[in-house]
């Protein structure tokens, strides 16, 4: 039965996360928490580690809850159903993109779904943001994880400011977990 619902499971999200990994995550996390596969707090450290490794999210995000939940095979199995649909999808397109992609129909829903995936990954942010930073109870935030957010994010912008250029990605996660490892040590 556990094969049966990683299947389902993420095959829904294979098919119906539109515009990204980061949109998808509202998506992975309401079908995780619906089966009880992880904790919200053990899925939140999941995806932290699924954006810091080299892969895609989803893929990473499956490959993990299925091997938690069914060993190798459920990790094998739960990484197909989630790449399956774009697999698919993207043969079913290579077939008709000469012609489908010039359709002014086609343009317009893509240009109107490009807002709402935007509106999608903000939501997103705003809330992993938020349930990294609130305080589990007494104190309204979590002092050391609002200081290493506020930290990092002075640190892109006096750092766009004086080279031009974004920050590397990389950079960022390697001076946040330095600043972790220092700020949560005190």
């Amino acid at each position: 039965m556990i094969y049966l619902d990683l299947f389902l499971g993420f095959l829904k999200v294979g098919c119906f996360s539109f515009g990204g990994a980061y949109a998808a995550i509202p998506l992975i996390r309401e079908i995780v928490l619906s089966y009880g596969w992880l904790s919200d707090e053990a899925l939140s450290y999941m995806i932290a580690v699924s954006e810091s490794t080299p892969g895609p999210i989803m893929v990473n995000l499956a490959t993990y809850v299925g091997s938690s939940q069914a060993g190798f095979f459920g990790s094998l199995l739960a990484t197909f159903s989630v790449v399956l649909p774009a697999f698919v999808l993207i043969l079913l397109l290579m077939c008709l993109l000469k012609t489908v992609i010039k359709n002014k129909y086609v343009q317009a829903i893509m240009q109107g779904m490009k807002p709402a995936m935007i509106g999608i990954i903000l939501a997103t942010g705003v809330f992993m943001t938020y349930k990294a930073v609130r305080a589990a109870e007494g104190a309204v935030f979590d002092a050391p994880a609002l200081l290493l957010m506020l930290l990092l994010i002075f640190t892109k912008v006096i750092y766009k400011r004086i080279r031009r250029k974004k920050l590397s990605p990389l950079v960022l996660i390697a001076l946040s977990a330095v600043l972790g490892a220092v700020i949560f040590a005190l």
